[in-house]
């Protein structure tokens, strides 16, 4: 069944189940690898995508429940708070391995979407659903609060 997806900004024809996760659809039809699989189960956060600008996890979406929503991968993740995001990023130099990033980057822009200027209570409830096996948790609520700052100007 052909279903029309909005990723990115393009409208992709794409040819799969209704209830085929967004994730192997980003990842095996469209071949964008940023987004990662890790637990399948909407518990690790690897997978974080945004729809209509909100974090969700892509492995629990069923892509024949997102006809006229708009998908955003890491590749494509753009404004005021991605760009800051990414700028802390390399700063503090947060990655490790790297596997669970593009996850976090994405729950980060969305969090700082809500709040420009989190506490460390808001960045721990926010950011305790994407997991880190490097355990770089410190570095990416310092980077969060420097994205803030430089939103903040």
């Amino acid at each position: 069944m052909a279903i029309a997806l909005n990723l990115n900004g393009e409208t992709h024809n794409v040819d799969v189940s209704p209830d085929t996760p967004l994730l192997w659809v980003i990842r095996d039809e469209l071949k964008l690898t940023g987004t990662k699989y890790g637990c399948g189960i909407a518990q690790c956060g690897a997978c974080t995508v945004h729809i209509d600008g909100a974090a969700v996890r892509s492995c629990q979406m069923a892509v024949g429940d997102l006809e006229g929503a708009a998908v955003t991968t890491i590749e494509a993740v753009e404004g005021t708070a991605a760009e800051a995001v990414k700028q802390a990023w390399q700063e503090l130099d947060v990655v490790q391995c790297g596997f669970c990033q593009s996850g976090q980057i994405m729950q980060a822009v969305d969090l700082l979407g809500i709040d420009p200027a989190p506490d460390d209570d808001l960045i721990d409830s926010v950011m305790g659903g994407n997991a880190c096996r490097c355990a770089t948790y410190t570095r990416i609520r310092a980077a969060i609060h420097r994205a803030a700052d430089i939103l903040e100007g």
